[in-house]
């Protein structure tokens, strides 16, 4: 490998002398920069979870592993009196050391895993009835449950957030966005934001997201600007097996305490990557990992149709790429229409950007817009009037209605895109196999994103509910426990956040609770096991 100056390398490497303390000294020297050709069998530092992705999933999991605990309120009442009664059986307890499928069972959400339902209404209870109860919950920073970690992140804490559009609304409250410990008016009121609505612009989030970090503490576990090359599993076989089950069966009649040693901290992961430095050099480095947490999100890779021109230059996949034409004056005095494919909200967004620059355009989606799957079915209609203006439009001005084409709107609802070609036309075809052809300025295709699991092996295609299919948000998202977010098919790989179908921010904190507990369990067990085999040292090579 060609590595980069060694100030540089030899910054990276303080950066984690300094992260783990003077006692990982020895150790960290060697580390996290190796050549290819040293052994595995070194004495290499091995850190219990490196967490992947550094935006609200990332951020939140952090939060807890620092040692943050959640507690029942003393004077709070849940307004659900089952969930209440089983929360007031263990006051005493974190709700982190409780049993989450207990606390989750019976409720109902718009999450499809129990324990974001659970945390969600423990959070904001009642939401989707549109009370504004404040949570059962406070926060209590508890150092000895603190679980040494690291996240990587491409840019700074708040993820993709840094880069949506700052024009349009988020889709969620800005109460339904925030992290725990701190809401997100408390921020607002201390940075003097002048928060008009409910709703509030990306960026607002994305400098919230940065500030959270830093004012809960926990900027020594997040390192900028690191990109991910590979993230492969270094051993094998039955013992792994069998160990990866620690929380549920560990037993220590058996283990010698030599064998003890090589057990409880367990190099079963080796993340391999760089991070940009200032100079725009790469500083190359290799972490082994016990535990690595899959918190990257869906905006890596735009969907694609997968049909023939798509590559032309005038066939966009993102919003800030159409936002830059229209600045820039492209579209500016063209005749023919913008042609806008999706109909999602990211779509409705596009189609409300050219409608408020009086650009015309022409809207094609697949599905009926009597779609109960819709979006917009979900959405009240006095919260979201924007979006509601678009569905209207899709419903009463499509092509159907008039043999000639709106001169703002046409929507071609029943519709695929067969084909982009060169003289910028595009050819559609009906649900009844009619072919339409229609000329446009610039097409913008806007029909989801993907995560880009690239650095996994086979891109992670074997850890989705479908095999050998690429992760996708709805329908391929990794498969795990429902409980602990452990890929059932990878021991000590853990995802949350939209790779697990949870979207929204206010569900993927439930990840980072069931991640955190799992772990938690984990690291009791162990020191467990070291008091009981040598007297009680504290047996961490």
């Amino acid at each position: 490998r060609s590595y980069s100056n060694p100030e540089a390398e030899g910054q990276l490497l303080n950066s984690f002398v300094q992260y783990f303390g003077d006692s990982l000294e020895r150790k960290v020297k060697r580390m996290p920069l190796i050549e290819e050709t040293v052994l595995l069998g070194d004495s290499l530092l091995t850190l219990p979870v490196v967490i992947i992705g550094n935006g609200p999933s990332g951020i939140c999991l952090s939060y807890l592993l620092s040692g943050y605990r959640p507690y029942l309120s003393p004077d709070a009442i849940h307004p659900n009196p089952i969930l209440h009664t089983k929360l007031e059986e263990a006051r005493h307890l974190s709700i982190v050391d409780q049993d989450l499928e207990y606390l989750s069972e019976g409720l109902e959400g718009r999450s499809s895993n129990p324990v974001a339902v659970l945390f969600d209404t423990l959070l904001h209870p009642d939401a989707d009835f549109g009370y504004d109860y404040p949570p059962v919950l406070h926060w209590k920073l508890e150092q000895h449950n603190y679980i040494p970690h690291v996240v990587l992140g491409k840019g700074p804490p708040g993820g993709a957030w840094h880069s949506m559009e700052g024009s349009m609304l988020t889709i969620s409250f800005g109460d339904w966005m925030e992290l725990p410990g701190l809401t997100f008016k408390e921020w607002a009121a201390s940075k003097r934001r002048n928060i008009k609505s409910d709703r509030v612009m990306p960026e607002e989030i994305a400098c919230y997201y940065k500030h959270y970090v830093k004012v809960m503490g926990l900027q020594k576990n997040f390192r900028d600007n690191v990109y991910i090359t590979s993230v492969s599993r270094l051993c094998r076989g039955k013992d792994d097996e069998d160990r990866s089950q620690l929380n549920e069966n560990i037993s220590t009649q058996h283990l010698e305490m030599e064998d003890e040693q090589k057990s409880l901290i367990k190099r079963n992961w080796e993340v391999r990557g760089y991070q940009r430095a200032t100079d725009g050099s790469h500083v190359p480095f290799c972490l082994f990992a016990e535990n690595v947490a899959l918190a990257t999100g869906t905006f890596d890779s735009p969907g694609r149709l997968q049909v023939e021109g798509e590559d032309f230059p005038f066939v966009l996949h993102s919003m800030s790429d159409f936002g830059a034409a229209i600045s820039k004056g492209k579209l500016r005095g063209k005749a023919d229409p913008v042609l806008i494919v999706g109909a999602g909200l990211t779509a409705a967004d596009a189609v409300l950007c050219a409608y408020n620059n009086n650009i015309p355009v022409i809207h094609v989606f697949r599905r009926r817009v009597t779609d109960t799957s819709l979006i917009f079915k979900q959405l009240p209609k006095k919260l979201y009037p924007e979006y509601h203006k678009v569905y209207h439009m899709m419903c009463t001005q499509s092509h159907t209605m008039d043999s000639n084409l709106h001169s703002a709107y046409t929507s071609f609802p029943e519709h695929n895109v067969l084909s982009f070609k060169p003289e910028m036309k595009c050819v559609l075809q009906s649900a009844s196999g009619l072919k339409k052809i229609l000329k446009f300025s610039v097409a913008l295709v806007l029909i989801g994103s993907h995560p880009n699991l690239f650095f996994l092996k086979d891109q992670g295609h074997s850890i989705g509910h479908h095999s050998n299919q690429p992760i996708t948000c709805k329908g391929n998202p990794i498969e795990i426990d429902p409980y602990t977010y452990e890929c059932t098919k990878e021991a000590n790989l853990f995802a949350l956040g939209p790779l697990v179908g949870d979207n929204f921010v206010r569900f993927l904190k439930g990840g980072a609770l069931g991640i955190a507990r799992c772990l938690a369990i984990r690291q009791k067990k162990k020191h467990e096991l070291i008091e009981g085999g040598d007297g009680g040292g504290d047996g961490v090579p």
